[in-house]
Order: structure tokens, then sequence, then C-alpha cells
């Protein structure tokens, strides 16, 4: 995938924090001119860390939007309650339909249909029911896919993996958790860098290519 040639992308993320797997894609689809928007279907209340107030992850998605270089407008946060999903599908097809008359993408990042999270794995599969006339690229969360089958892979310099790395880091709340670690996104990008010939990468499912 070369995201020079995409005009509108839309990212679907089943919690704020998910675009941890194609942030840096993200980035370079923004260099490029691109229209880049992001929506994040939970934020978490039910999970927010003690010492943390249960709206927490709603900033804190608001300040790594502006790190990665999002506007306002480019962000979508919605409040579905954290692992129900499953019976909350309907109404969360509903709107990516919604998204998909007001931004007609013509690129879908979202869960890798391999994802075992429950919540993952709804808006991976709704997702690629509702965007059926987009290309549609799967990223990788490597905490919750046991398998990933990647065929494709996105170069990223070494400041994109920076900018990568201080957008996933406005998640205070988060940094618990080892996937936050800098270390682990660094080794992350690295290898799938080499896997692809290249220094530092993001790597992709293939779910539909439109060309």
């Amino acid at each position: 995938m070369n995201p020079l040639t995409f005009k509108r992308a839309l990212v679907l993320c089943a919690h704020t924090d998910d675009e941890f797997g194609c942030s840096g894609t993200m980035i370079r689809l923004l260099e490029s001119g691109a229209q880049v928007y992001c929506a994040e279907f939970s934020i978490c209340r039910e999970s927010a860390p003690n010492g943390f107030p249960p709206d927490v992850l709603s900033h804190e998605v608001r300040e790594m939007a502006r790190a990665l270089g999002l506007r306002q407008e480019q962000l979508l946060v919605f409040d579905f309650r954290v692992r129900h999903f499953p019976s909350l599908r309907q109404e969360i097809l509903e709107e990516m339909v919604r998204l998909r008359k007001q931004i007609n993408p013509d690129l879908v990042l979202l869960p890798a249909l391999s994802d075992i999270h429950q919540d993952h794995h709804v808006v991976a599969m709704e997702g690629f029911r509702a965007f059926k006339f987009a290309s549609v690229f799967g990223y990788e969360l490597p905490m919750n896919t046991i398998t990933f089958q990647h065929a494709c892979f996105v170069e990223l310099a070494a400041e994109h993996l920076k900018r990568k790395i201080e957008a996933i880091l406005c998640y205070k709340s988060q940094l618990f958790r080892p996937y936050v670690e800098e270390s682990f996104i660094r080794g992350l990008a690295r290898v799938r860098g080499i896997q692809a010939g290249v220094e530092y990468a993001e790597a992709f499912e293939v779910l539909r290519l439109k060309l």
C-alpha cells in the first residue's frame, strides 16, 4: 500500500488508544494531503484505572489527536460501553453507515479480523460490512492477535515513529500497559521494518484493495 494514493481515510477504533496499530500510517496519510478521520467507539469508562476519572480517556484521546495533527472535526468519539460491543453491534453498524455517508472514505483502517477481543472483533466485522466499496486494511494490536496475516507494509521514517510514540504517550492513564512502553512500540516497528526491508514499518492485513 502506498498511502499517498488515498484521498480520504477513516480509522475505526473500538477503544481510545487502539490507533496504536496504525498511527504512523495516519501521520503519513496526513503528510500526503489526505483527509484523515478517526472514529473511537468507546472511552472505556468502566476501565479507567484507580485515581483517574471515568472519562479520562475522552480527554487523552483529544491530546493524542492533536499530537498526530488531526483537527477537532476529524476526531469522532462515541461512548459505547466497553466489553459489551457484541450486544451493541447493530447500533455500532448504524453509526458506521452514517460515517460512510458523511465521509465516503476510499481507505478504511480497522482492527484485524483475527483480533480476539470481543469489541475489536465487532468493529472489524461491522466495519468490513459497512465499507464494502472502499479499500480496507486490518491493523495490528499484538496483545489481542494470535495470528496476523500481514501482507502490506507501510514504511515509517524515524520522525514518523517519534511522533507516533509521542501521540501514544498522551494516554497518561494507560502508561501501566506494556504495549505503551516506548521500547515495545519501537521494537515492533523495527521487526516489521526488517520484514519489509526498511528501518521501520507498520503492517496490515489486506482485507479489500480497490484499485
